[in-house]
């Protein structure tokens, strides 16, 4: 009896807490201030510069704020969090949440395009909070050719676009919230290509990444967990911008 007691109670603590997780992935707290993008040489240049991207970001709100703390410590704010508004999320015919921060300019990518973000990877379940990895921690994009096998599908699809989301330009920001099967289904029953390079990815990197590769294994390569969360990813995509 005491057992199922603690049961029924965690399920509707989790019930409770729900609606204001949803609220938080609305946040607009991404990567950076999208109204601040496109200033300085990369305007001048008409690409999107990853340098002076990620020297925004040290001081830059913070990327997902589930419960109210900021992924990039930052120093200072572009922004205060009454200046931004929230994030409108549409669902492609795929389940998949999206919504743009900003948009960029310029060429879209089909399949066999060589592909460079850098993202900030989340979840929308866990014990010990929601935040995984970010790419700019390790100051290397993540680089992968489209269609070539190496990405997980969502990922894919949030890039080029699809039935109900629009494809991603060079310079944009979106967060997509990934449902199980576009994301990491493959590794659940703790598959060996774990954090395997050139498979399942964007993974932590097991090395440089230690810390993150374990959490993100303890989540996403469990075969111990009944199920996987929903998976939150942030992407900037660099590329050739049109000048503005």
């Amino acid at each position: 009896m005491k057992l199922q007691f603690i049961a029924v109670t965690t399920v509707v603590l989790w019930i409770s807490l729900w609606p204001a997780a949803i609220t938080a992935w609305s946040s607009t707290d991404l990567l950076y201030n999208g109204r601040n993008a496109g200033s300085g040489s990369s305007r001048s240049s008409g690409k999107s510069s990853r340098r002076s991207f990620l020297k925004r970001t040290s001081t830059a709100p913070g990327v997902l704020t589930f419960t109210g703390a900021s992924l990039f410590q930052p120093q200072s704010s572009f922004a205060s969090a009454s200046e931004q508004p929230s994030l409108k999320f549409s669902t492609s015919a795929s389940g998949i949440k999206w919504a743009d921060a900003k948009v960029g300019s310029g060429p879209t990518l089909k399949s066999g395009d060589s592909v460079s973000i850098d993202y900030v990877l989340s979840t929308t379940g866990a014990r010990y909070g929601s935040f995984i990895y970010k790419t700019s921690d390790k100051g290397a994009p993540y680089r992968w050719v489209l269609g070539d096998g190496s990405t997980i599908p969502g990922l894919e699809e949030a890039i080029v676009g699809s039935e109900g989301m629009s494809p991603m330009e060079p310079g944009g920001i979106r967060r997509v919230i990934l449902p199980q099967a576009l994301a990491y289904d493959k590794l659940k029953n703790g598959n060996e290509d774990c954090g395997k390079k050139g498979t399942f990815g964007p993974v932590p990197p097991s090395q440089e990444a230690f810390e993150e590769f374990q959490r993100f294994k303890n989540i996403y390569c469990n075969p111990d967990r009944q199920y996987q969360p929903d998976v939150v990813i942030d992407i900037k995509l660099y590329g050739k911008r049109i000048k503005e």
